[in-house]
This record gives C-alpha cells, sequence and structure tokens, in this order.
C-alpha cells in the first residue's frame, strides 16, 4: 500500500487508556520526578486536554461512558462492577464505539483490561469487537493473570483472568502491560490494509503494583511508593512509543488518530502497598488538585488526556472543560459517521480540534454513591464531597471558582447564593433523571455489584 492509498481511506482511531494514572503522574501534566517521554512527544505535536474529566472517579463507569458516548448511568454501568465470571455490565443494548465504526466498516479490537462484565453478553466481543486480548476483571496479577481481589473474605475463589476471544489462554510470566503492547501491534500489523479501531487498555498503574526490574533501575533514586508508580508507567510510555513506531514503519501514522486519557483519579487504597498495612497509598499523584479516587474532587475526575493525529491536528494546549463522553461523537464523526444517530450525552469535539475552542458544554455532571457534582464554565459544585473513599463529607455543599481555585481550597457557597442555588437544582435535577433511567432500563440485570 502506497502513501496515497492510505491517506484516502478513512483514518485508523487509536484510544489508548491508563488504570488509576493521575494527573500528576505525567511529566507533560506537570510532574517533575519522573519523565514519560513518548506521551510527551504525541502531547509536544497534538492536543493536550487541561481540563478533560472521566465522566466517573472509578474504573467500570468511566470506561463505559468512555465507549458509549452516555454517563455512566445511562449506559447502564454505574458502579464499580463485580470480577467473578456471572458479573453483569455492558450490553449490546447500548452501543459502543467498537459497534459503530464496525458499521462504517471498520475492523475493531482490544487489547487489555475490559471490566464490563463477564457474562457472555457483557463481554467485548459482544459489543462491537471483533478482536479480544485481554482480561475481563478489574484487576489481574501482572504476571499470573489471576484475579484475587476480594478473596481475602474467604468466600470466593482466586480464577485466571486471560482470553483472546472466547478463549482462555496461558501466558504466565508475561508481564501484562507488555502483553498489552505486544497484541496491539499485532492486531495494527494484521489489519493494516482497512480501517482499523484499536482500544488499547492498560491496566497499569492499578494495583497490584508489579513492575519489571529494568523499569525499576530508571527510578532507583526515588521513593519505593514512587519509585513503582514511575516503573509501571513508564512500561506504558515504552509501549506507546513501540504503538508509534509500527504505525510510522507501516506508513500509518499520518491516518491515524491516537487519543489518550486516564479513566480516574490516582488511588489511595492500602492494598497499593503490598506489605499488609493499612495506611493510605501515596504513591499516584494528583497534581494540584484535590481528591483521588472515588472523589468528585477535581483529582479523581481531572484527568491527563492528549489527542494525535500528524498533519491533520495542529499542536495547542485546550483548557476547555470536556468529558470523556465527548470522544465518541468526536471520533465518529471524524471517521464519517453521524453522532445524531446515536443517543449520546458527549457532543462532537471536531470543530474544536480545527480552531474552534469555544465551550461545548453548558453543564457538565457527574454522579458517585452520594456524591453528586456540576460544573458551568469555571465554576463546579460538589455535593457530599469526599477527597477520598471512606472519609467524611467536606461540605454539605461546596462551590469553587476553578479558575482562581483549582485545588478548591475555598468554598464560595455562602459568597454565591444565587450560583450555588442554581448548580444545586441542576445537579439534583440531573441526578433524578439519571436514576430514573438506570431503575428503568438497567436495574434488574446487576445482581452482583463490588
Amino acid at each position: 500500500m502506497n502513501c496515497g492509498e492510505t491517506k484516502m481511506r478513512k483514518p485508523n482511531v487509536i484510544i489508548i487508556m491508563t488504570d488509576d494514572q493521575g494527573y500528576g503522574d505525567l511529566s507533560c501534566m506537570g510532574a517533575e520526578d519522573f519523565r514519560t517521554p513518548h506521551l510527551d512527544a504525541i502531547a509536544s505535536e497534538g492536543i493536550r486536554f487541561t481540563s478533560m474529566y472521566s465522566a466517573s472517579p472509578v474504573c467500570s463507569p468511566s470506561r463505559a461512558a468512555l465507549l458509549t458516548g452516555r454517563y455512566p448511568a445511562n449506559a447502564g454501568v454505574r458502579a464499580i462492577l463485580a470480577g467473578h465470571r456471572k458479573a453483569s455490565g455492558l450490553t449490546p443494548a447500548v452501543p459502543t464505539i467498537a459497534s459503530a465504526l464496525k458499521k462504517l466498516g471498520y475492523r475493531t479490537g482490544i487489547s487489555g483490561k475490559w471490566h464490563l462484565g463477564l457474562k457472555n453478553e457483557c463481554r467485548p466481543n459482544s459489543n462491537g469487537f471483533d478482536e479480544f486480548n485481554g482480561f475481563l476483571a478489574g484487576c489481574v496479577d501482572y504476571y499470573s493473570h489471576i484475579f484475587y481481589w476480594g478473596m481475602a473474605d474467604g468466600n470466593t475463589n482466586p480464577v485466571h483472568d486471560l482470553w483472546e476471544n472466547e478463549n482462555e489462554v496461558y501466558a504466565n510470566g508475561e508481564y501484562m502491560t507488555e502483553r498489552i503492547t505486544e497484541k496491539s501491534i499485532e492486531f495494527i500489523g494484521n489489519n493494516s490494509d482497512r480501517p482499523f479501531f484499536l482500544y488499547v487498555a492498560y491496566n497499569a498503574p492499578h494495583y497490584p503494583m508489579h513492575a519489571p526490574e529494568k523499569y525499576m533501575k530508571r527510578f532507583s533514586h526515588l521513593p519505593k511508593d514512587r519509585q513503582l508508580m514511575a516503573a509501571m508507567i513508564s512500561a506504558v510510555d515504552d509501549g506507546v512509543g513501540e504503538i508509534r513506531a509500527e504505525l510510522e514503519r507501516r506508513n500509518l501514522l499520518e491516518n491515524t488518530i491516537i487519543y489518550f486519557q486516564s479513566d480516574n483519579g490516582p488511588s489511595r487504597e492500602s492494598r497499593n502497598w503490598l506489605d499488609g498495612n493499612e495506611d493510605p497509598y501515596y504513591g499516584g499523584s494528583a497534581g494540584i488538585f484535590s481528591g483521588h479516587k472515588f472523589s468528585l474532587f477535581e483529582g479523581g475526575i481531572r484527568v491527563p488526556a492528549l489527542l494525535y493525529w500528524k498533519g491533520t491536528v495542529e499542536s495547542r494546549v485546550i483548557d476547555a472543560p470536556h468529558i470523556a463522553t465527548d470522544i465518541f461523537p468526536t471520533v465518529l464523526e471524524l471517521c464519517g459517521g453521524t453522532p445524531e444517530e446515536y443517543e449520546l450525552d458527549g457532543v462532537s469535539l471536531r470543530q474544536m480540534l480545527f480552531g474552534n475552542d469555544e465551550a461545548q458544554h453548558e453543564y457538565i455532571f457527574w454522579e458517585m454513591e452520594d456524591q453528586t457534582a456540576v460544573r458551568k464554565g469555571r465554576y463546579k459544585l460538589v455535593l457530599n464531597g469526599r477527597t477520598e473513599e471512606g472519609e467524611a463529607p467536606r461540605a454539605d455543599v461546596f462551590l469553587a471558582d476553578l479558575e482562581n481555585d483549582p485545588g478548591e481550597k475555598q468554598n464560595l457557597a455562602d459568597a454565591l447564593p444565587a450560583l450555588c442555588a442554581e448548580l444545586k437544582q441542576a445537579a439534583l435535577s440531573w441526578r433524578v433523571g439519571v436514576e430514573k433511567t438506570w431503575k428503568d432500563k438497567f436495574e434488574g440485570n446487576y445482581t452482583t455489584l463490588a
């Protein structure tokens, strides 16, 4: 295939997602204690979003929203899903980016973490993906690929969790991050003669905190918790570099859209330590932001995000607030599809990518258990907001001016009562709506959530 033929076909799409990677865990987003050169290169040559949000501060809902273009409750995945083989999750009733692009003639694949249900109808091959190489639960041992989480109760047995489509496979000793990269490159090679969509779902740096010695040695100057975080992310960064190099080798780079983001903020879960202690984990960083995984303060939901399309999208920084639900309609429109044919909460960023930087949302909303949040312009309201799981709320109502106080340190609820009342009403009305959708369409499908 020559360059001209490549340019005339529809663009390939690669979405790369990391797991529990904080805003401050990427050097192009502000990390100063370790470097991520391959992702930094994508950032310098493409678009760096400084106010991109996940749609949830935890794994399953965040991933569901990215793939469906809907708020989690509207996609039918409102909480972290269980990891046993009877667990419910996403179903074909809610179209994914993969199923939408498949209709446009794309070959679709996923390499890595699914975490959107293990029942047959909830698996990747039932939800638009032609090819699946990876695992189905929320986390696995990086070398044995066994799902252990929650086994300490004595009522649940460990489960091996590594698949190629519907076939269970064994690759004992293969480091999961490197395997995800390897299978991604394999997919690119096998589908280089047609338009493809590839979802590269790294499980790093989610616990268990595992990294090969070659990566640990790069960061021997760092404290152990930060060393592990840097090593795991460095393995991802090398993988991104290898994927980009493969695209370049096959003359596909200029015809491939690459989008990267984390699923939520950094984890403070004590199980990250691997030493039996119950103290919070400090290896991940949310940068200047308050909150972590599970929190609706900025640290739990504002994520590192980059978009790269060599020769087509110009390099710049975009600070306007956007959310992962926008990726589905954006990708679909860039690939020649029609977002209006789908029931979406996101909006296409296509015009903005080519120079129109106007904000696309009047309001952006979130929910997490009893927390609810809304952003409008520079202001963000959080109801019952917690900075991390298990803590008491910081305040019943917390209003911040993110332009002047991105760390959400000053509560303006009393100083701006009219704005506070408007945002509270908007957030509560939205929550009533998504809870009704959940109850009417999805709640009966879920018997086990973890």
